[in-house]
């Protein structure tokens, strides 16, 4: 479990393509009064679009530089790879668990929970039914908000799909079939890492997001729908983790708080969507469960041919066992096969 200071606790868990998400920071900057107009507007526009492909730009070069490096900068052991380097910063790596067998194997990359400001990678437990069923694993790690603040995340994500794209075999896994999957806000980040390989024309074979905050704009309203007191505090202070991660408070700005995350960017996504696993508590106390509802609805309205499975799981809240074995295991792995055949 996470330090009670988070507010996505839970045992293992974004991309800015709008003027507002990314530029709030920078309007308090600029003594231009049109030019801070522009950047707290909210508003979509081409300059984001531009920003994406920097984004993917500096993924691949950084991908680049660490290959360069080659091998190096990892060791390998019968079932894998520890801590291997996507990036040059201490908390660019990620580990890989190969199951038995000869691969190369399909991949399912785990992304951790924290509030976007802790955890680690090795608060992921190990889907042991994932390894038996001949699905390597990799568990990542991200830099963090308390010191780098959004897009850091959203370029981490880019920069180790691209870098398991670039390394898979030498690491033994097949980045061609590979399936996102993020806890918490690690569900947020595999969503926007997800929508971010589709606008490129590069989709996953699938995505799991399990009880993870999907539009910050809306998840006090949503706990008050449910007559719940976020645990944590409102999202919407100025000194909550949504708010510390994107640099200025999610209620000054609501707009642009959600055109950033993946409800605000599916409402202009029109490609082909991959296939999405959806689970949430009914009882979570932390995010409300109408966050899932909302993720299960906005996939459809932009892809109404996509695949979406998505139930509440009764009596649950933030994360915990229930969504490590029984029920929920089970028809994860079922998913998982079906996305990766």
């Amino acid at each position: 479990m996470f330090a009670a200071a988070a507010r996505y606790p839970g045992s293992g868990v974004h991309h800015p393509y709008l003027c507002g998400g990314l530029r709030q920071r920078d309007a308090g900057r600029t003594r231009n009064p049109a030019r801070r107009s522009a950047l707290t507007s909210g508003q979509t526009c081409k300059e984001t679009e531009h920003h994406m492909t920097g984004i993917i730009r500096r993924s691949l070069l950084g991908a680049g530089l660490v290959a360069a490096a080659a091998g190096l900068g990892w060791w390998r052991w019968g079932g894998g790879a520890a801590d291997v380097a996507y990036g040059p910063g201490e908390r660019q790596v990620f580990d890989v668990t190969l199951p038995r067998g000869a691969g190369p194997f399909p991949v399912l990359l785990m992304i951790h929970g924290g509030a976007f400001q802790s955890g680690d990678k090795s608060d992921l437990a190990i889907p042991p039914e994932v390894l038996a069923a001949g699905i390597a694993v990799v568990r990542m790690n991200y830099r963090l908000s308390a010191t780098d603040a959004w897009p850091a995340q959203a370029e981490d994500g880019l920069a180790a799909v691209v870098h398991l794209q670039r390394q898979g075999a030498e690491l033994g896994v097949d980045p061609s079939r590979m399936v996102l999957l993020g806890q918490s806000a690690g569900a947020f980040l595999a969503v926007s890492t997800a929508l971010s390989l589709v606008e490129v024309g590069l989709p996953p074979k699938a995505v799991v997001s399990l009880f993870g905050p999907m539009d910050f704009s809306t998840l006090d309203a949503d706990m008050a729908k449910l007559q719940r007191v976020p645990v944590m505090g409102p999202a919407d202070a100025a000194e909550s983790p949504e708010s510390r991660l994107l640099g200025y408070p999610v209620g000054e700005n609501r707009a642009a708080a959600r055109a950033m995350g993946p409800l605000g960017r599916l409402d202009r996504i029109r490609e082909p969507l991959p296939p999405i696993f959806i689970r949430h508590g009914d009882a979570d106390p932390v995010v409300a469960d109408l966050q899932a509802r909302r993720l299960r609805d906005a996939w459809l309205a932009a892809d109404p041919s996509a695949k979406v499975d998505y139930a509440l799981v009764p009596g649950a809240g933030h994360g915990g066992e229930a969504f490590e074995t029984g029920k929920v295991s089970a028809e994860r792995l079922a998913f998982l096969q079906a996305a990766l055949s």
